[in-house]
């Protein structure tokens, strides 16, 4: 029985900034997201290195054998990732500073490897129900896990947005890695903070339930991200596991948007 992914990918700067410091990246077999951070210190770059080396990892699979090693490969390449930021910062003091989140999978027929460092998210909705499927790496949050603060406190915290980890060029980057079995049917959404800041789990459930085109879903999460004020980047990556059957896979292409989509032209 073949599975595949059927997918859309869309980023936007919002209406309160100049830049977008966002990247994202889907293929047949990879999906992503990364929100760089740095302003001036150039969380655009940082965003693009994380996402060129995702489409890198995505190539060298296509021209590999079919079965790897789905948790080692992205650990690989986001220690890759942070290695990279920490020599540019390194070599030029004015990319010092900068680093980027990072939320990816990688597919293997319905398994997947999950990577996660920083404040981007990736959701599951499975028979009609949303789950949240990475955690936070925010102060925030650990109030939320030490029972100081609720999660409704959590949404408002003048410093909700403080990272405790994220990949910047120091040690490995010290992502979660953990390996996962999709079921045909799933619906995947990966997300930078600026849509989870503005919507919250009712109206991303009510879109991804009732928007049945990927495509569609992910510029209505957006316009919607917009309607609420759009205080930072947006972008978005809505996958559905799909079971073709005995039927042939329709290749997908490539979508890569964001920052790293302007460094690829």
């Amino acid at each position: 029985m073949a599975h595949n992914l059927r997918y859309a990918a869309a980023s936007d700067v919002g209406l309160r900034r100049e830049q977008n410091e966002d990247s994202a990246y889907a293929s047949p077999r990879v999906l992503a997201v990364a929100d760089g951070m740095g302003g001036y210190a150039h969380g655009e770059v940082a965003s693009s290195v994380a996402i060129t080396a995702i489409a890198a990892l995505d190539h060298s699979l296509h021209a590999a054998e079919p079965s790897v090693d789905l948790v080692d490969a992205l650990r690989t390449v986001v220690k890759e990732v942070n290695h990279t930021l920490g020599g540019m910062s390194e070599e030029d003091p004015g990319f010092r500073g900068m680093g980027t989140t990072l939320t990816a999978m990688l597919w293997e027929g319905r398994r997947f490897a999950l990577a996660h460092i920083g404040d981007s998210r990736a959701y599951l909705l499975r028979d009609g129900a949303l789950y949240q499927i990475t955690h936070d790496h925010t102060l925030v949050q650990t109030l939320v896990d030490d029972g100081r603060i609720t999660p409704e406190q959590a949404s408002v915290h003048p410093r909700r947005s403080m990272l405790l980890r994220v990949l910047e060029g120091t040690g490995d980057g010290d992502p979660d890695i953990r390996l996962r079995e999709g079921e045909a049917g799933d619906r995947y959404m990966l997300c930078s903070d600026g849509l989870t800041a503005v919507l919250g789990p009712e109206e991303l459930h009510e879109v991804l339930t009732e928007v049945a085109d990927p495509e569609e879903a992910v510029h209505r999460l957006i316009e919607l991200a917009n309607q609420g004020g759009g205080p930072d980047n947006i972008s978005c990556v809505v996958a559905d596991l799909v079971d073709y059957g005995d039927d042939t896979i329709p290749a997908g292409p490539r979508l890569i948007v964001g920052a790293a989509e302007s460094e690829e032209e």
